[in-house]
């Protein structure tokens, strides 16, 4: 197959910013079509085939303002500058492994191997790449996004840009988090290699388990194009309240808001383990092994084990990963070329090629987020929100472990309490940066409102503010960098859009 590079009609840059915004309906157009991405190229069968796995590598690094001059930079610019504080001398091989599988996978194809790895960056760390002018990182990630020889092996998830946490962020601002991160890819790796992104991976795995939140993430997914979801085993449940049975199978998510409206979107299920040893050991494989074809419909299918980790945080993915990934895919290229048996696939290709053999999406078993089923019970026939946050605080009051705050990879923290001084600058900005937007459309400008540096540059520090790490860290330095994003960003709003 002779390689081809697609290149990119978006600028990469504009004025020092990204482009997370303007071309909309151009994204809108390379995202509508239901031309299968993989099927016309893969080399799998379902029928040779007794079970698969999937892994995910998320790689991420937050936008802090702590440059030199308290300039907006990348996290890991800021473990480069500042080696002797914590694991920042890890800074080097942290940004080997943001670009190793450029490397990886093409190496495996050469020597006739059959591999598979999907790919979820979050948009801050691919600016931070730019800022730094790590053009070698960004080659390499090019090479698996758009050369034609790599692209049946490479799949890339989408998520937000601004690594937002889903059931927390402002409900507006769920799109622009959407569109921001699918603008950004198109301007890295071109309109094409955007056209292959079907798949969504959410920051911290995190679902909305609140009916209305949920119906509106669902439905903005569709919106921008999205097929499927990546959820964790523990945020979805059945119909009937329960454990999934078969969470090697894909599901159906139906959201299900209080007015009575459903949307629907096809969920592939991460299980339970510790992420990074899972991947970093190549665990999914080996789970794979012990795993035998499934009922689907009216056929038996292979199974799916799905997993995902940090790609580069830890001893294990830095050091055990790379020997652990090559090894499995040398093993399958010996037991029937990576093609029969136990094999790798991606998202996308494992269910376009279900969707080919009769599976489609009204095959698959129904979920809904986790605690639902309690509150439909405890909702009864009475709909509307009135009647639902009746419900909810009911529940609430009687069993204090109930919330609406949604699930993520791990249960032992919120996002949302003990964060007031992060989340209510958050919820005023984003607020305050609607109202604006809503007065500038209402006013005659040559140019379109998000094309313009001063949109662009508001709209970055609004998401970045959503940004998970400054929560997750705890308080002190990190929810000062909120503190100080959330003023640069009020600053902004009233002295450019005066």
């Amino acid at each position: 197959m002779t390689a081809t590079l697609s290149s990119p009609t978006l600028p990469a840059l504009e004025e020092g910013l990204p482009i997370i915004s303007g071309w909309e309906a151009e994204i809108a157009q390379a995202l509508a079509s239901d031309q299968p991405v993989f099927l016309p190229h893969t080399n799998l069968s379902l029928d040779q085939i007794s079970a698969g796995f999937a892994i995910a590598l998320h790689m991420h690094q937050p936008t802090i303002p702590a440059g030199a001059q308290g300039e907006l930079i990348n996290h890991l610019q800021y473990m480069f500058e500042h080696p002797f504080e914590g694991d920042n001398h890890n800074a080097g091989p942290f940004a080997y492994c943001y670009a190793r599988l450029g490397d990886f996978i093409p190496e495996l194809v050469n020597q006739g191997c059959n591999p598979r790895v999907m790919l979820d960056y979050s948009g801050t760390l691919l600016w931070g790449f730019q800022q730094m002018g790590r053009q070698d990182i960004l080659d390499k990630l090019r090479r698996l996004a758009c050369d034609s020889t790599y692209q049946p092996y490479v799949e890339w998830l989408g998520t937000c840009w601004g690594h937002a946490v889903i059931p927390s962020t402002p409900m507006p601002d769920l799109k622009l988090q959407i569109r921001a991160w699918q603008h950004h890819f198109a301007a890295l790796f071109g309109l094409e290699a955007l056209r292959r992104v079907r798949g969504f991976s959410p920051p911290e795995m995190h679902l909305p388990n609140h009916p209305d939140v949920l119906y509106g993430f669902v439905k903005v997914l569709k919106d921008c194009g999205y097929r499927w979801l990546l959820v964790q085993e523990h945020t979805v449940e059945t119909l009937e309240g329960h454990p999934l049975r078969h969470p090697h199978l894909p599901h159906r998510l139906v959201a299900r808001n209080a007015s009575g409206a459903v949307e629907e979107i096809v969920v592939l299920i991460k299980t339970q383990g510790s992420d990074t040893k899972l991947v970093g050991q190549m665990q999914p494989y080996w789970e794979a092994k012990t795993l035998q074809p499934l009922p689907l419909g009216t056929i038996q299918v292979p199974p799916l084990v799905t997993q995902i980790s940090d790609g580069e945080n830890g001893g294990v993915m830095m050091n055990e990963f790379p020997s652990a990934f090559m090894r499995s895919w040398y093993e399958m290229r010996e037991q029937g070329g990576g093609r029969t048996g136990v094999v790798g696939f991606n998202g996308t290709e494992y269910l376009e090629l279900l969707a080919a053999a009769g599976c489609g999406v009204e095959t698959l078993p129904p979920c809904q987020a986790v605690g639902q089923q309690r509150l439909w019970q405890q909702l009864g026939e009475a709909p509307g929100p009135a009647a639902m946050a009746e419900a909810i605080a009911s529940l609430q009051a009687a069993d204090a472990n109930f919330h609406m705050q949604g699930g993520s990879w791990t249960n032992d923290r919120s996002w949302v309490q003990g964060y007031d001084n992060v989340m209510e600058p958050m919820e005023r900005l984003s607020a305050q940066f609607h109202q604006t937007m809503t007065r500038q459309a209402n006013s005659a400008n040559s140019d379109p409102l998000e094309r313009q540096y001063r949109y662009r540059n508001a709209l970055l520090h609004n998401l970045l503010l959503q940004t998970s790490c400054f929560r997750y860290w705890g308080q002190g330095t990190w929810t000062d960098y909120a503190q100080e994003i959330y003023q640069r960003g009020l600053a902004i709003l009233r002295h450019d859009f005066a």
